[in-house]
């Protein structure tokens, strides 16, 4: 069980040789540090909140894993806090643990900062061996919580590539994280984390808006030069082809469609690549890059899984691109309905996961009282027959009925705010569903 408030905030909180000054903020005039707690007890949340403000830094809070990778995906951090339990009853720290791994695989210098109780100092032990920088033990005093995270900070090792430190991403750059737990994306996060650090030319496909650009930018970040920008050429714009001279010098080149040039194109862009470089490419179909060139860009092929290889993934992707869009137009956190949440295992999204995004977004925008309903997401998702399981159907009958279904459970089956809903008068309403025989 965790602490209550008044046992997690000593009552005396002494300054050590490396704590902070009596009023709470760093006595080295450093800028404020962005750092993330992730730990569902809103007790322990409100603690570090007071905590870390008084020492002038900036803290962001998640409630379990999910809003973890979240909030990470969209923002990086100069320090995570981490709980080792969430789900009731468990003291084993196994979701911690298992979440402290996926944190470094996906970014080896991330800081991470362990929370456990005094009864928990095996598995603080366990997670430091696994890579954490440090762990704080509940309760805590104020001053030395603050010190370990600044020490903890400023222990971040160096970027490998030390010739190209200014080139270096700033602390507010997006991040390249994969969200999702499906077999599918956790086999793209493998080969990333295998084929990354090598100089392998890589090819990525998959249907478009499937997250083929982060998928390259994820496996430029597992390179051992991350910290120099990678130079993107749309090679259908015969003008950008001039960047490829600047080549030479262990650089990364994202290339797009290679796989549409022709074969001549395809030897000239094989004669322009400098053998110090490392490529990585976007195609649509990579049967159709001739193999002397794919030896050079394409030696290993990682597919972007589309959404209906991954649907499990679609709820997290959903409150991670709902969470995105009410913070950047000032919206509160909406709330999905239990109908919006059935399109989610049924609906087939246009442009892959850049659709369900956008779709979203317009939901967002559109939905009254923070609430998303089904009737705002449908229109952007043609659905899925259930008499052909994987497969989408564009029948306007099949689609309407499905409509309909989802805005009458979305209301309770109330006829007149259903018909509400859809735009249509009571009676329409009810012509439709005899039509359909509901």
């Amino acid at each position: 069980m965790k602490p209550p408030l008044s046992s997690t905030i000593a009552e005396s909180d002494r300054s050590g040789p490396n704590a902070p000054s009596t009023n709470g903020r760093s006595e080295d005039g450093s800028s404020p540090l962005s750092i993330l707690v992730i730990d569902d007890n809103p007790r322990i949340a409100e603690s570090l909140a007071i905590a870390i403000d008084l020492a002038g830094h900036r803290l962001d809070v998640a409630n379990g894993p999910e809003e973890g990778f979240s909030r990470l995906a969209a923002r990086r951090y100069d320090a995570i806090l981490l709980d080792l339990n969430y789900a009731a009853g468990r003291t084993d720290g196994g979701e911690g643990l298992t979440m402290l791994a996926r944190l470094l695989a996906d970014d080896p210098a991330a800081c991470i900062i362990v929370i456990t109780a005094h009864s928990g100092i095996r598995l603080a032990v366990t997670a430091m061996q696994a890579g954490a920088r440090d762990f704080v033990m509940k309760p805590w005093r104020n001053a030395e919580l603050i010190a370990k995270i600044e020490v903890a900070v400023r222990r971040r090792p160096a970027p490998v590539d030390q010739a190209h430190i200014a080139d270096a991403p700033s602390p507010a750059a997006e991040p390249v994280r994969l969200l999702g737990d499906s077999a599918a994306i956790e086999h793209v996060r493998t080969m990333i984390r295998r084929i990354g650090p090598t100089m392998a030319g890589v090819v990525v496909t998959g249907p478009s808006g499937a997250g083929r650009s982060l998928i390259a930018a994820a496996i430029h970040a597992a390179s051992a030069g991350p910290h120099r920008p990678m130079t993107r050429i749309d090679l259908r714009d015969p003008q950008a082809w001039d960047r490829l001279d600047g080549g030479g010098n262990g650089a990364t080149w994202l290339l797009r469609y290679p796989d549409q040039l022709d074969a001549i194109g395809q030897a000239r862009l094989l004669d322009r690549l400098s053998a110090a470089d490392r490529f990585i490419a976007i195609a649509d179909d990579a049967r159709a890059i001739t193999p002397a060139l794919a030896r050079r860009i394409a030696t290993v092929e990682i597919a972007a899984p589309s959404l209906d290889q991954r649907r499990a993934d679609i709820p997290v992707l959903a409150r991670h691109f709902a969470r995105v869009a009410a913070e950047r137009h000032g919206r509160p956190l909406p709330r999905f309905t239990p109908a919006a949440e059935a399109l989610f295992a049924t609906a087939h999204w246009p442009d892959e996961a850049r659709g369900l995004a956008a779709a979203i977004e317009r939901a967002l925008l559109l939905g009254d009282d923070g609430v998303i309903e089904a009737a705002l997401l449908a229109p952007a998702a043609p659905i899925a027959s259930a008499a052909t399981p994987g497969r989408v159907s564009f029948d306007l009958d099949e689609t309407e009925r499905t409509m309909i279904e989802a805005a009458l459970v979305e209301h309770h089956h109330n006829v007149t705010q259903a018909a509400h809903a859809l735009g249509l008068s009571r009676g329409a309403l009810y012509r439709r569903m005899a039509r359909h025989g509901l």
